[in-house]
């Protein structure tokens, strides 16, 4: 399949990355062409924005979770009847597992995907020195896979000089620039960009940027250089669904629980599943007759006081888990199904209390990033290990000891994840296509209440 793409990448984070793509994609759909957009990592908020905020399908690459074939198909099963796919990076551009390699970083995905790069540089305080700048980023490896350059923060009087300067000492190609534009910026908070819909007037600041770049960026050599990448011919394997009748899975989804990764809800639907969203913050009880329930991660500690209100939804989960029900609790969702949380204002406040203990507010990041699960079992069955990451600023006093975490490229390690015959537990968020056998243990035990019912 032929999928015309570009990679969007930076000497490091804080670049503008995020909203200079945002800007793009608003641009490229206010012309009338049809985008998907991905993320390189892990991250579940950049597509957010993505989807959420400039309304087109987004989802993520990741090079540690899955092999290069894996890669290559979900790319082109998502980007199948786009004209068009525009990739963010993540971090640097060569930045990958543990500081020390460039395994999982941005390039690994262009190299695994064989999509061009064009290198946003943030030219505040440097004219000249751009260029060996660029050149460094060009030669670190054999391929850099680097076809462009995009000057961010730069004047207009300065670009022609600038685009001249690069384009006449190096084998690339400026794409145009982006000038200083003021009140137009995406804040921060504690686990990364705020949610989309908690921003004033950011589609407004959006349309306003893409007018700018409009101007400002060459959109026809960009469109030109995503028509030179080469098509992918990997198509990802079907999954033969685990049931014959639909499984009814309950997906808590609201403002507390909303990070999701879409693919591993394509797969579960793919393998026989029904999604059934509910809200533990509004709604009064469950769904009725689950087969089986996902707890995912988000923001449970900001509406801890809500959660804990309603004490009926509180029942009714745990009661629907120590009487079986298969479920699957991570990070946010597993905060959740905790005695108690201590929520964003400091205060405690009584959760579901299917796990004993408390989960607290910590200083800073616990046990952050990629890791490995293993040595344990999953819905009873010999999982095999899981590629899987965390990202929180709270911890638990019982996190769990039935799977080992390790973490990538370090001697470090550490027990976790609460796991039963029915139930897994814990901090670690698992993409489901680093290992199909995980989503088909939990469904298998969802058939399997469902035939004894």
């Amino acid at each position: 399949m032929q999928l015309p793409r570009i990679l969007i990448g930076a000497p490091s984070s804080g670049s503008g990355k995020t909203l200079i793509t945002c800007g793009i994609l608003q641009l490229l759909k206010n012309g009338g062409k049809k985008v998907i957009s991905f993320k390189c990592g892990p991250d579940y908020i950049d597509p957010m924005f993505h989807s959420r905020v400039i309304g087109m399908k987004s989802r993520n690459l990741d090079s540690f979770f899955t092999d290069r074939q894996t890669l290559r198909g979900l790319m082109r099963r998502n980007g199948k009847g786009n004209d068009l796919a525009v990739v963010e990076g993540v971090m640097g551009y060569y930045d990958g597992l543990a500081g020390i390699s460039s395994r999982a970083s941005a390039w690994d995905v262009a190299d695994q995907t064989d999509t061009p790069a064009v290198l946003l540089v943030n030219c505040k305080g440097m004219s000249v020195s751009a260029v060996p700048f660029i050149k460094g980023f060009l030669e670190y490896k054999e391929d850099s896979h680097i076809k462009g350059v995009i000057f961010n923060q730069l004047s207009p009087m300065m670009y022609p000089r600038m685009k001249q300067m690069v384009e006449e000492a190096l084998p690339v190609k400026a794409y145009g620039y982006v000038p200083l534009v003021k009140d137009c910026h995406l804040e921060s908070r504690h686990l990364g960009l705020v949610m989309p819909d908690e921003i004033a007037d950011l589609q407004e600041n959006l349309n306003r940027l893409a007018e700018i770049l409009k101007d400002s960026l060459d959109v026809t050599g960009l469109l030109d250089l995503a028509k030179s990448a080469p098509p992918i011919e990997e198509e990802l394997p079907a999954e033969p669904p685990v049931c014959g009748r639909p499984l009814r899975i309950g997906l808590a989804k609201d403002e507390a629980f909303c990070f999701f990764y879409e693919d591993n809800l394509t797969l579960l639907e793919e393998m026989g599943a029904k999604l059934i969203p509910f809200s533990p913050i509004h709604d009064k009880a469950l769904p009725e007759d689950l087969d089986g329930l996902l707890l995912h991660g988000g923001y449970p500690e900001l509406y801890a006081k809500e959660l804990s209100a309603n004490a009926s939804m509180r029942c009714s989960i745990k009661k629907a888990i120590e009487e079986g029900l298969p479920c699957i609790a991570e990070c946010g969702g597993f905060m959740y199904l905790h005695d108690r949380m201590q929520g964003h204002d400091e205060a405690y406040y009584d959760m579901a209390g299917v796990i004993s203990g408390a989960v607290h507010k910590t200083q800073r990041l616990t046990r952050f990033g990629y890791i490995t699960l293993s040595q344990g079992c999953a819905f009873g069955q010999q999982v095999g290990t899981m590629p899987s990451h965390e990202f929180h600023y709270y911890d638990s006093e019982n996190c769990g000891e039935e799977f080992l975490a390790s973490k990538p490229l370090s001697k470090r390690s550490w027990r976790c994840i609460h796991s039963s015959g029915t139930l897994f537990a814990g901090y670690p968020h698992i993409y489901y296509y680093g290992n199909r056998k995980m989503p088909r243990a939990f469904l298998e035990k969802c058939r399997e209440r469902k035939d004894k019912k």
